[in-house]
């Protein structure tokens, strides 16, 4: 099954879906909100209006989803491995976590 994905979507990972809030956080600018669409041990995907710079590594805020628990945030660095245009204005954003850190 894995050999007929396309090798961008091969993931040992399992990914779940998500629809979570999210942000964007930065050391000199206002956050920008986001929305994680799917998460996995090592990754995870975001949209966002944000387009960040290839291999960029983002800080990202994960809230719980909604109807779920309630939890403190998932924080962590996010290095960007691809960015597309879902629509304008509207960007997925795919990353691997580099380091967890809360």
């Amino acid at each position: 099954m894995t050999q007929s994905l396309p090798p961008h979507e091969r993931r040992s990972d399992r990914r779940l879906q998500m629809g979570s809030p999210a942000r964007i956080l930065f050391d000199d600018a206002a956050p920008v909100d986001a929305e994680c669409a799917e998460l996995s041990v090592g990754g995870m995907t975001l949209r966002s209006a944000y387009v960040p710079g290839e291999a960029e590594v983002l800080t990202v805020e994960v809230y719980s989803p909604p109807g779920g628990l309630e939890r403190p945030p998932l924080i962590a660095h996010l290095r960007v491995k691809r960015c597309h245009m879902v629509s304008p204005g509207d960007y997925e954003v795919g990353g691997e976590i580099v380091e967890v850190i809360g």
